[in-house]
């Protein structure tokens, strides 16, 4: 652990984004995960005024934009062996657009069924499947499925649906989350408190049901730990924390390695405070899991998981002045990426020191946005009745 410790810890500001004319809450970041050399890293990141930005991620400068019109985005993720990247859109459609193209119409579109209201989605490892799940509408949250392989004849066509699993879940999926190396696994999580692991290689919904996790809250985030990645953890919208091993599935244990109902009032954070949970860290190099959190300030709290509870690990200060939204940890190089409520992407590297140090003014959004950039609403299927 002490290695680990020293590698946070050592987190440096290295470069900040440059300013936009509108401020904006930094929502979710992704990267693109084929890079040759000369091209360089593109960095995408879906801002509260319903765009993504397309950063260049060594200079942190916007390289273009795309939006969502007319519906508005939830979720980034590129893909994983072409720079195409994608967002879940509440007009019942995944756009993806090509990251290195300046073109505002998407090359791929993803149609749903009537009513779907999309606000979480992800991509399988080998690029074939596309997954999203919906706001409940009258008795029905969906998970949506798609044949994602791109081919010329596909190009800016529409698809319609593989079909849809609709048993499993009672309320919005809020998450959902492929295995980062077995294709036909998926796991969801929802404000009904399930986290379910699928396996969709099976012919039905039913039999394809793994195992359902209940966290009994509210999930917001989850994700995938552990060797070969056989563990799941969830963090809920009241700052809970579960964690369990799908190893013990067929066995006489117990799948719960940790199970938190707020973290804020067991986690001794040495002196500082935890106001809340961004996601999970699984750094696959040191088989470790980790929890990242912070305060209403803009510091960064990386935490440990063990079965015995959490521990803190390092706080990352100095940053950013506002609530941080969104990290995204790259295993190759050890750098981090936040994004916030200050409107500042910024990237940290060990040792690294800042070329430009020009701290901003706090550009935090009026709380009357909270509630556009919120997740889901409580009552919006309502609004959005099936005609």
């Amino acid at each position: 652990m002490e290695k680990i410790e020293e590698q946070f810890a050592n987190l440096n500001i290295v470069k900040r984004s440059s300013g936009t004319e509108e401020p904006t809450y930094l929502l979710d970041i992704d990267t693109s995960k084929t890079v040759p050399a000369e091209k360089g890293t593109l960095v995408a990141v879906l801002c509260s005024n319903g765009l993504i930005r397309i950063y260049d991620k060594e200079r942190l400068n916007i390289v273009r934009e795309f939006g969502g019109n007319p519906g508005h985005l939830n979720g980034v993720k590129f893909a994983n062996s072409y720079d195409i990247v994608y967002s879940s859109c509440t007009d019942s459609t995944v756009k993806g657009w090509d990251a290195r193209l300046a073109s505002e119409k998407p090359v791929q579109l993803f149609k749903g069924y009537a009513s779907n209201i999309f606000i979480s989605f992800d991509i399988s490892c080998n690029d074939h499947v596309i997954c999203a799940g919906t706001e409940k509408v009258d008795d029905d949250a969906l998970m949506v499925f798609w044949d994602a392989r791109m081919n010329s004849q596909d190009l800016s066509t529409t698809k319609d649906p593989l079909g849809a699993y609709s048993e499993t879940h009672s309320d919005d999926i809020t998450q959902v989350c492929f295995h980062p190396s077995n294709p036909n696994m998926v796991v969801s999580g929802s404000t009904d408190g399930l986290v379910n692991v699928f396996d969709v290689s099976a012919d039905n919904e039913e039999d394809a049901l793994v195992t359902t996790c209940n966290s009994v809250s509210s999930v917001s985030c989850i994700g995938w730990s552990g060797k070969d990645y056989k563990q799941i953890y969830c963090m809920t919208h009241d700052e809970g924390f579960c964690w369990w091993d799908l190893n013990h599935l067929d066995t006489d244990e117990s799948i719960t390695r940790l199970n938190v109902q707020d973290v804020r009032e067991v986690i001794d954070m040495k002196g500082g405070v935890l106001d809340y949970l961004i996601g999970g860290l699984y750094h696959e190099k040191m088989d470790k899991l980790f929890i990242v959190g912070g305060t209403n300030t803009g510091i960064i709290h990386l935490m440990g998981c063990t079965t015995s509870g959490l521990s803190h690990v390092t706080s990352l200060q100095g940053g950013h002045a506002a609530t941080v939204r969104s990290f995204f940890w790259d295993m190759q190089d050890d750098s981090l990426l936040t994004g916030g409520e200050d409107a500042q992407l910024l990237l940290w590297k060990p040792g690294a020191i800042e070329k430009k140090f020009t701290k901003k003014d706090n550009m935090k959004i009026a709380s009357s946005v909270y509630q556009r950039v919120r997740t889901h609403s409580n009552d919006s299927y309502k609004r959005r009745k099936k005609q």
